[in-house]
């Protein structure tokens, strides 16, 4: 941990003892606020300046979208908390090898869209919009807190009425299972009490789901995936993830059952596992075999070859 969030952390568990509201206010700001904006890397704006791009007014900012190939067998790509779009470039690339049709965006607060911050219901509704403008989508890929958001865009739809995303697969890469995950990662990685823990929850009850009897299960992917997923899911995770326990991918491997195959990564971390080219071929092959596949069962043919078995 650098001084600076030595220096966070001092702060905030010293107020909590004679302000606690306070101090968990603080920290709530903190939570929401991104650190930083994660920029265009020289080798992904090749592929951005082929884009067709578009905007979508979201929350208190204006989300950027991006758009490739002819329209035909769109493909949704998601980003997760502290990314943009551009991350997923060389999986960009082999989709569109496929034939298929890559959108992404970066979320307010991300990238190059305004705004400063985004919630999990602002990643909802610009999946919800996405679909409603480009889909509906032959398959939907997303990282980190993207994960979470897409089950729930599977679940609920989003604003304006728009009904619930359908879609035949879904590649879940390091996913938060939860948003109480969030909340308790954020403390950890401070070493903040757990008075303070206590005090986030709240406000985020408070200021972002004022009303709601129970955000906690509400976006818990384990406990809805069931109900709401794609008849196939990938399901990919590193090792090395410092971010997000891999047990929680594997748990939701689980909770799918024959639905979901599990895919085990090292050395790649939270962050890094978009950009990989083997991970973008893992999808690549999860695409060609769920397609072989789908087209052998539409003329009354066994499925080609068996599923990898979990990583």
């Amino acid at each position: 941990m650098d001084f600076a969030m030595t220096a966070v952390r001092t702060a905030l568990n010293g107020a909590s003892y004679v302000a606690p509201r306070l101090a968990g206010g603080a920290a709530f700001r903190l939570f929401r606020k991104p650190r930083g904006r994660s920029r265009l890397r020289p080798g992904e704006r090749p592929l951005t300046d082929r884009a067709e791009v578009g905007e979508i007014v979201i929350g208190g900012g204006k989300a950027v979208s991006y758009r490739w190939g002819t329209g035909a067998r769109p493909v949704l790509l998601v980003h997760g908390w502290e990314s943009r779009g551009s991350r997923f470039a060389p999986l960009v690339s082999e989709l569109l090898d496929l034939g298929l049709s890559p959108v992404t965006f970066d979320a307010p607060g991300h990238g190059d869209a305004t705004g400063e911050t985004m919630t999990i219901v602002d990643l909802r509704d610009i999946i919800t919009e996405l679909d409603a403008r480009h889909g509906p989508f032959e398959m939907v890929v997303a990282h980190s807190l993207g994960v979470t958001a897409t089950f729930l865009a599977l679940r609920e739809g989003g604003a304006r009425q728009l009904p619930p995303v359908r879609t035949e697969r879904i590649v879940a890469i390091s996913g938060v299972p939860d948003f109480a995950y969030l909340v308790d990662g954020f403390c950890e990685r401070l070493g903040l009490r757990t008075r303070l823990n206590a005090e986030l929850r709240g406000c985020v009850e408070r200021e972002l789901f004022p009303g709601e009897e129970d955000i906690w299960s509400r976006f818990s992917v384990p406990r809805t995936a069931p109900e709401a997923g794609p008849a196939s899911v990938l399901v990919v995770h590193d090792e090395d993830d410092d971010m997000v326990d891999p047990a929680c991918s594997r748990a939701l491997a689980d909770v799918l059952g024959d639905r979901a195959e599990l895919v085990v990564t090292s050395g790649l971390g939270h962050r890094r596992i978009i950009g990989d080219p083997q991970v973008a071929a893992y999808v690549r092959d999860f695409v060609v075999r769920e397609r072989a596949a789908r087209v052998g069962r539409a003329a009354g043919r066994p499925d080609p070859s068996p599923r990898p078995a979990a990583g």
